[in-house]
């Protein structure tokens, strides 16, 4: 799976099922103060993770995860 199809199916996971809004989901975006999400939205986000990718995320995970980019090059190292 290439860079850009995961980022093409997070963003699409964000908008459909968390709301975010397009203009929102810019690479530099904090997840929790840009995007809004919070401490259930993680585990609502670590669902969609595992049944759009098929990779379970635990909490350490998250441990350097502050932006959307940081999201993106999480899910590709757990990919690969």
């Amino acid at each position: 799976m290439t860079k850009q199809t995961i980022i093409e199916k997070i963003n699409d996971f964000l908008i459909e099922d968390f709301e975010v809004g397009e203009d929102e989901l810019e690479p530099n975006a904090n997840l929790k103060d840009t995007i809004g999400l919070d401490s259930l939205d993680f585990v609502d986000l670590v669902v969609a993770v595992e049944s759009n990718f098929g990779v379970k995320l635990v909490g350490e995970d998250f441990v350097n995860v502050f932006t959307l980019q940081d999201f993106y090059n999480l899910i590709e190292r757990k990919l690969h």
